[in-house]
């Protein structure tokens, strides 16, 4: 029986006791009227009591008509003698005490309910782990080899950063091998990387590997509503670390509490700040603490504050970056281990038609087809499911149940009929993967590009000739219906955004110059919504709206160019979606070529 049952049964018992207690000492008794001693000895007097019953001085007595009565009698001794002369039948009865179990309980339960209920309370309390008077140690889940499954055969695609950790893990295995030459083991490793790459996963796989404890709490664990209850908790896991040296402790989003100190309104927040300072002095304070050393993961490394950052806390930065192909196709012959494959799935091709994606977005798409497969029946997964998975990850759920009428339909393949035209027709552009105008997600239709390998850098080409593809959709509204929608809405907000950027950080525009417009600093209660402040004249602002129109513009005429000399292929193209609703890249390249598809 677990503690929570025992507890249910006894206070259970305690409340039954309690309701018996109160029927008992609440049972209805005899009403008897009070009545002074003067009515009592005028009713004798006039031979109108039938019998007297006394106990101590306390008399009752019943009159002629069957009722009774009460009164308090002094001491008189003429009364026996005047009631033996009426000749009422007397009841003598020696005053008894109560008895004892009845006071012991009456003075010594309440006493006894308040001891139990005191020693259940401080059970809870020494039993911790959230329960009252707790909140000021760790919260910390301690991790051993056995409890972990997770190895580094489970992750893959970030080689380097496994590298890096295998380093740390050897050290408290052998620290001889190392502080033989003068070497010292790094305090702390700060993995960073967008959502989705691994760093979490990786951390396990270091409990995994280590035969050391293993500490795991998340950042959002440390601050609560009580002042001080942060940096005792940062105290209560480093106390917990020394005991058990050499350990790792591992603290996931560690952004929660280490961001830059002194920023946002009214000075910052006063409890976060004490939480970080007493992780500063922790990691790297006065007293050292050999053996303990402290992993942290972050998406957001440009908002920790500078001291965290330090050699001699945080010395190692390792980054977990989006996975390239080779990389990829690691992660899904990591995730598809356990999963029935059918002959045709080529998993270096899946690894090439998904750039882009993390290690999340490809355990995603796994699923999905498993999924998918399951669904259909099927007892292996071919490629055919990974195919529409992909989709369904790229471009969201087909609502094919969506009723949306001709007039609309035809819009809206015009519209992304105007998109694959343009792309097709401008060399460097990533290829056209598929096209659609099945709803998907929020989208009437969507037109899905994947280029054939990675980009780290884009060119300014590059850019312009992604301008001017999401502006031919709007271009082939205008040529062909004559008429503007709120379907270009999306690519005119992108179209804006991008050429923005390539005026005010990138240095692309020739009348500006290679010059940056608007620092970025996010202040911590105010958001992202007044991250940039204008550090720049009215006149610049002018000359930068006037570029980024002026860029968008550009791009706006180059596809209206580009459509109005292959009008004839657009309606191919658009006419071909209204019928087959998709169409994929082969089938596009057939339909530009004049080719029956």
């Amino acid at each position: 029986m677990n503690s929570f049952y025992k507890n249910l049964l006894f206070w259970t018992i305690i409340i039954i006791i309690m309701v018996l207690l109160f029927n008992f000492f609440s049972r209805p008794r005899p009403t008897i009227s009070e009545r002074n001693y003067s009515d009592f000895i005028s009713a004798v007097e006039n031979n109108q009591v039938l019998e007297v019953e006394t106990k101590g001085r306390s008399i009752t007595w019943k009159d002629t008509h069957g009722k009774r009565f009460k009164t308090y009698a002094p001491e008189d001794p003429e009364m026996i003698k005047i009631i033996r002369e009426k000749k009422i039948v007397i009841h003598a009865k020696k005053e008894e005490d109560s008895p004892l179990w009845q006071n012991i309980l009456i003075q010594w339960f309440p006493m006894i309910i308040l001891i139990g209920v005191w020693i259940f309370f401080m059970r809870q309390v020494q039993i911790g782990g959230g329960k009252a008077l707790s909140f000021g140690k760790s919260r910390a889940k301690v991790l051993t080899k056995d409890q972990s499954k997770v190895t580094f055969d489970n992750v893959a695609g970030v080689e380097e950063a496994k590298e890096e950790v295998q380093e740390i893990i050897e050290f408290l295995r052998d620290p001889k091998k190392f502080t033989k030459l003068g070497g010292r083991i790094p305090k702390g490793i700060l993995l960073i990387g967008a959502p989705g790459t691994g760093k979490t996963l990786l951390a396990k796989a270091i409990a995994g590997e280590a035969d050391v404890p293993f500490f795991s709490i998340s950042g959002s664990d440390f601050v609560e509503m009580f002042v001080g209850v942060g940096a005792s908790r940062v105290r209560d896991l480093f106390l917990q670390g020394k005991r058990n040296a050499p350990c790792i402790i591992f603290i996931d989003e560690i952004d929660a509490v280490g961001r830059h100190r002194g920023a946002g309104l009214g000075g910052g927040h006063d409890e976060r700040e004490q939480t970080l300072n007493q992780l500063l002095v922790e990691m790297d304070g006065f007293e050292s603490n050999e053996g303990v050393i402290l992993i942290a993961a972050t998406n957001r490394p440009d908002v920790l504050d500078p001291a965290l950052l330090r050699p001699g806390r945080f010395d190692r930065q390792i980054v977990i970056p989006i996975p390239d192909v080779k990389g990829r196709e690691e992660i899904l012959k990591v995730h598809t281990k356990r999963t029935p494959l059918a002959d045709d799935v080529d998993l270096s091709l899946l690894a090439r038609g998904t750039p882009g994606f993390t290690g999340a977005d490809l355990e995603n798409m796994v699923n999905e087809a498993a999924l998918l497969a399951a669904r259909l029946g099927k007892d292996r997964i071919d490629m055919s499911d990974f195919e529409q998975a992909k989709d369904k990850v790229l471009m969201g759920v087909e609502r094919k149940s969506m009723i949306i009428p001709y007039e609309e339909r035809r819009i809206t393949a015009y519209h992304e009929a105007g998109h694959t035209l343009v792309a097709k027709m401008i060399p460097g552009t990533d290829p056209i993967h598929k096209v659609t105008i099945i709803p998907r997600g929020r989208a009437l239709g969507i037109t899905q590009q994947l280029p054939l390998d990675e980009k780290h850098t884009y060119p300014k080409d590059y850019l312009m000739n992604n301008i001017t593809v999401m502006m031919g959709g709007r271009v082939a509204e205008e040529l062909v219906l004559h008429m503007q929608t709120t379907g270009a809405g999306n690519d005119i907000e992108r179209s804006t955004e991008l050429a923005r950027k390539m005026v005010c950080e990138w240095g692309m525009s020739e009348k500006l110059g290679p010059l940056t417009f608007g620092k970025k600093e996010e202040e911590i209660f105010l958001g992202r919504e007044f991250a940039r402040h204008r550090d720049y004249s009215e006149e610049t602002a002018r000359l930068i709206d006037s570029e980024v129109r002026s860029i968008v513009t550009q791009g706006y005429e180059k596809a209206k160019e580009i459509i109005q000399q292959n009008m004839e292929i657009l309606h191919r193209l658009a006419n071909t979606l209204l019928e087959k609703e998709v169409l994929d890249g082969r089938q596009i390249d057939q339909i530009i070529r004049g080719e029956a598809v």
